[in-house]
């Protein structure tokens, strides 16, 4: 552990920047600075630890709010001057305006943060859902229900199969991606989200 600290390039004042990310879908929820200290107690204990530059001591992330982060990963840059570390967000909040992450302004306006490909298709699914449009497919769909997107999902799981006799890689792509949205609009029907999956996911692997 020691030996791994050693070959990191702190600044001048002893500090090196961490950024910290969703192991879930990637969504990048906040930078903060570690010296040697709270990244030992980082590595030690398994959950964030950081230094306060304005108050001068260390700081527990979620200590106060009970939004820890159990740390999954810790990797540094190839200048060795930069820390990625990748959590397990509790309560799905890291920034202090009860956001899920500290990046979530685009131009001065509020937004979500940007994540995998599936999540950014998914947050579109939901925004029609809030916010229907004539013009819509997924409105279209949506308002449907049920059986409409049932349907839906069990033609594109045959076009899969389908396209996976042919064994034409392009077809197979187009066709696993069609399967995935309307599965995501599936989720979307029942006022789930996507995380869920991704935390079954998470729980498999291990």
């Amino acid at each position: 552990m020691s030996s791994f600290i050693e070959t990191l390039r702190f600044n001048e004042q002893g500090l090196i920047p961490a950024i910290i990310q969703d192991v879930l879908d990637g969504t990048v929820l906040m930078m903060a600075w570690m010296n040697q200290a709270s990244l030992k107690k980082t590595l030690e204990t398994g959950e964030t630890w950081f230094w306060s530059r304005s108050r001068q001591e260390l700081w527990h992330k979620g200590a106060t709010s009970g939004h820890i982060q159990r740390v999954e990963s810790v990797r540094y840059d190839c200048d060795e001057d930069v820390l990625l570390i990748t959590v397990e967000q509790v309560g799905a909040i890291a920034c202090h305006l009860n956001q899920r992450s500290c990046f979530h302004r685009l131009d001065g306006l509020k937004s979500l943060p940007p994540a995998d490909m599936l999540s950014q298709v998914y947050r579109v699914i939901q925004e029609r859902k809030e916010t229907p449009s004539e013009k819509s497919y997924t409105s279209q769909l949506l308002a449907a229900g049920d059986n409409k997107i049932l349907k839906k999902v069990g033609e594109e799981s045959a076009e899969v199969i389908m396209a996976s006799k042919d064994g034409i890689p392009e077809r197979i792509a187009e066709e696993v991606a069609d399967l995935w949205y309307h599965s995501l609009v599936l989720l979307a029907h029942h006022d789930m989200d996507i995380l869920d999956v991704y935390h079954v996911l998470k729980k498999r692997r291990k």
